[in-house]
């Protein structure tokens, strides 16, 4: 029985979260709205984003290359002698950071453009 509470708890709390976050949010706006606040600076900062697609994509891409790329030197690298445990697990991580670092400079510049 105690197996079930966990899921139904995260799941609740989750929910609890998101609610809380879109309320608060409905409150602020609502305040703002009463007071004459113009209506536009709720889309300040969404004018000049790239579609998010673009960003999910682009970053997913060079996730996934970058982590064939670290499977690709980690062998390499294991050929040579280093550690298999050390080398598949380091070799993967470091590339999929900079994968996703780059990724993000990427996202900068779909953003300037």
């Amino acid at each position: 029985m105690e197996e079930i509470l966990i899921p139904i708890s995260f799941f609740l709390a989750v929910f609890g979260v998101i609610y809380l976050f879109l309320s608060t949010r409905n409150k602020e706006r609502l305040a703002l709205i009463e007071k004459g606040a113009d209506a536009s600076i709720f889309a300040m900062g969404r004018q000049h984003t790239a579609p998010i697609w673009k960003v999910i994509i682009l970053n997913l891409a060079l996730l996934l290359m970058s982590i064939g790329v670290g499977i690709f030197v980690s062998q390499i690298l294991v050929s040579i002698g280093v550690d298999e445990d050390i080398a598949m697990p380091g070799t993967i991580f470091l590339m999929a950071g900079v994968g996703l670092f780059i990724g993000f400079k990427m996202t900068q510049n779909l953003d300037k453009e």
